[in-house]
């Protein structure tokens, strides 16, 4: 019988279909959204890379030797502008200075080695390093995030005060090493929580979970 992340998966992808995530046309696309997406909204996202477009820096070196206060101006939309420039020059820098400014060469290496190296990058956690791996090299390694912890919790299937490892551990040993269905599986996760399993008000009898719901209905700290 499968296990309950995987009767979850099943269920999300018969009630929503595909969710082809995550935008952006390019590897370094991806990476620039990881990176700019934090505390915002994705529409501004999307005029900040607009902006990279337009201005034909959607290129590794074209970002890292731009001064960080012209980037800064260039991808004010995405709001926190200067310390989301600051964090992308990191990340360039680092992509420079280990791959010689060569994503292929860096989503090459052994995705342990490299997730440790994204961490090790200043303003780099593990939910944007995970994102880069995962959408931008299509290396499996799952991808968690608050919708993520929220559904887990409220069936049960992972405490309230579970961190970030725990949760991506529980994925990864109980699901198939695989990109695609990693990639799936979380933006299937966001689809579920933005529509039905809300911070407020969640709509639990409409949810397309609702069956793997605990005795009793959510489970609560």
């Amino acid at each position: 019988m499968p296990n309950a992340l995987q009767q979850a998966y099943d269920r999300l992808l018969a009630a929503f279909g595909p969710q082809h995530w995550w935008p952006g046309e390019t590897p370094l696309e991806i990476m620039v959204g990881a990176v700019l997406v934090q505390n915002t909204a994705w529409k501004n996202v999307e005029r900040a890379i607009a902006n990279l477009r337009d201005d034909g820096l959607m290129q590794v070196r074209a970002i890292y030797e731009l001064p960080i206060e012209e980037l800064a101006e260039v991808i004010r939309p995405a709001g926190y502008f200067r310390v989301k420039a600051r964090r992308l020059h990191n990340l360039l820098d680092f992509v420079v200075r280990e791959y010689d400014g060569s994503l292929d060469a860096m989503f090459q290496s052994d995705v342990a080695t490299l997730r440790e190296q994204l961490l090790a990058v200043h303003g780099i956690g593990p939910e944007t390093a995970d994102a880069i791996l995962l959408y931008a090299g299509n290396l499996p390694t799952f991808v968690v995030d608050t919708y993520t912890h929220r559904v887990l919790a409220r069936h049960g299937w992972i405490g309230y005060e579970a961190d970030y490892h725990e949760i991506k551990d529980h994925f990864e040993s109980s699901l198939p090493r695989d990109a695609t269905l990693y990639n799936e599986y979380h933006a299937l996760l966001v689809r579920v929580g933005k529509d039905f399993c809300r911070r407020t008000a969640p709509k639990c009898d409409a949810c397309p979970l609702a069956a793997l719901l605990p005795d009793g209905g959510i489970v609560e700290p």
